[in-house]
């Protein structure tokens, strides 16, 4: 389901303060990134990623990949970084940026 423009909003102002979880570089998405996208997502739900790749295109086209590939919903892309969300039912609440971040 699209995130709405209330929640990218949202989203937008918590991951603001976020470092980024995960980085990647010119071997592109490995196997490696995958898991590592996986793990964050389930852990955090709303994750910053950074994207060393110099072409636009090629940043895009990487950032549509992470996102089909782990069924995440894209809230923003400035630059080189891109914020990603993952509802986790089951989330941690120590750990999941929007349940630290709404109480």
């Amino acid at each position: 389901m699209p995130l709405t423009q209330e929640q990218k909003k949202q989203f937008k102002s918590i991951g603001h303060h976020l470092k980024p979880v995960l980085i990647v570089a010119d071997n592109g998405v490995t196997e490696g990134v995958l898991a590592e996208l996986e793990r964050a997502l389930n852990d955090h739900e709303l994750i910053k990623i950074q994207v060393r790749i110099t072409e636009r295109e090629d940043r895009l086209a990487v950032i549509d990949e992470l996102c089909k590939a782990s069924n995440a919903e894209l809230a923003q892309i400035i630059g080189k970084m891109a914020l990603l969300y993952r509802k986790n039912p089951k989330a941690n609440r120590n750990l999941s940026n929007i349940s630290r971040h709404q109480g």
